[in-house]
């Protein structure tokens, strides 16, 4: 028989901040104390079995591109701000309701809110290094639209106002679940054009020691499988590591339901992460599947100061 061997890389699954986020969340459903009806405003996390839990749990979920929009649907009760955070303009609006308010953003997200105020309090203009259309960019530039330039990659540099350009006080900083690979390039680029810019790389610690646990852990595997929703950026960004840091083929899978037996056929070592949103069960299932398919557990000791949740 032809024992496969499994990786279980660690750190992986739920970072502190999306920990907070669901049991904000649960301790409203449960607390009959909160006005009813129980809004959030967007996805919780990027994950729709999360979502679907806060769903059984009587809360209802509003999504859309446009956070200010979606807040429009409310007119009573209490809303649930997700962890990626909102803009100054969404926070007025449910105070001008009259709604109740759970703050759900994640304290590395706050953070970069912060940072961002104090900037340009100070008189600077800010590049942020963001993905487009994701909900984490859409709270900070509200912060200051007149004053932050939102940069995804290379190519939108040819862009930038010239008003960026001339500005004696220039600060980049960054959306916290980025390739930390790809922003430091991306970095580099914006310093050889504006060699007056100050950086402020936001990445946050969970999404770092996560990447750097799929580059160093999953070298030599012929599979590397991430478990996470699509549209969670941080899950994406282990697939592309894995790809282009480890050298290993990489799939992402939101459930035990996208593994086959022949995904699995003919590979000799497979190593398993899973993104910072994605319920702890979910990994749990995908490796157990992994393990009973004929694998052998490989054990791993990490001198890393953040657990692992995901089992």
């Amino acid at each position: 028989m032809r024992y496969m061997e499994v990786v279980k890389v660690t750190p992986r699954g739920y970072c502190y901040g999306v920990v907070d986020a669901m049991e904000f969340a649960r301790k409203a459903a449960k607390d009959p104390s909160v006005p009813r009806p129980i809004y959030i405003i967007g996805l919780i996390v990027h994950n729709r079995f999360a979502v679907d839990e806060l769903t059984a749990l009587g809360v209802t979920t509003l999504d859309g591109a446009d956070r200010a929009a979606m807040l429009e649907q409310v007119s009573a009760g209490t809303v649930i701000f997700t962890a990626h955070g909102v803009s100054p303009l969404v926070k007025q609006r449910a105070r001008e309701r009259g709604l109740h308010v759970i703050d759900a953003t994640c304290p590395d997200v706050t953070r970069t809110h912060d940072l961002v105020r104090d900037l340009v309090a100070r008189d600077y203009l800010i590049l942020y290094i963001g993905k487009k259309g994701h909900p984490e960019p859409e709270g900070v530039l509200g912060e200051a639209p007149e004053s932050v330039y939102l940069v995804e990659r290379e190519a939108d540099l040819a862009a930038i106002p010239a008003r960026y350009g001339a500005a004696p006080r220039l600060a980049v900083t960054t959306q916290t679940t980025l390739s930390q690979w790809d922003t430091a390039s991306l970095i580099v680029a914006i310093q050889a054009r504006f060699p007056q810019v100050e950086v402020f790389n936001e990445i946050c610690r969970a999404t770092q020691v996560r990447q750097e646990a799929v580059a160093r852990m999953a070298v030599g595997a012929d599979l590397t499988i991430v478990v996470g929703d699509p549209r969670s950026n941080n899950t994406n960004r282990l697939v592309q590591v894995a790809e282009e840091r480890a050298h290993s083929p990489a799939i992402r899978v939101e459930s035990l339901e996208d593994l086959s037996p022949e995904l699995l056929a003919g590979k000799k070592r497979v190593a398993i992460t899973s993104g910072a949103s994605t319920p702890s069960q979910l990994t749990r299932q995908v490796i157990k599947y992994v393990e009973d398919f004929g694998a052998k557990t490989r054990l791993t000791i990490v001198d890393d100061s953040e657990t692992s949740l995901a089992g």
